[in-house]
């Protein structure tokens, strides 16, 4: 959702890359801490839990309290950095391919 947003912005509403994927960011923030905070909280009983059995579900709590703490660091950071690198790799492709075109023979056929 935040590359859509970005993207969004980028070409409705003429931003630069670096501006696009920062509101995209702030405005992301909110609802992606928010599902995280959710499932973390769900899961905490799982890996604080005590009782009986509980040595088999403490693993997969903890488990599932460590995979969302790598996911939230990974899609909050991570991600506008691809976006922006993503971004700068299309350009320098544009820029690459556009001057080797010109270069080439024409294949267009005239007709008869």
């Amino acid at each position: 959702m935040m590359i859509d947003f970005a993207l969004h912005a980028e070409r409705t509403l003429g931003m630069s890359p670096e501006d696009a994927i920062f509101n995209a960011c702030l405005m992301r923030f909110r609802p992606i801490m928010m599902t995280t905070f959710a499932a973390l909280l769900a899961a905490l009983p799982l890996a604080l839990g005590s009782g009986y059995g509980a040595e088999l579900r403490r693993p997969l709590g903890i488990a599932i309290v460590g995979g969302l703490v790598f996911s939230q660091i990974l899609t909050l950071y991570t991600t506008p950095i691809i976006y922006l690198y993503m971004d700068r790799f299309e350009a320098w492709c544009r820029r690459t391919f556009r001057r080797n075109d010109s270069k080439l023979p024409s294949t267009r056929i005239d007709p008869l």
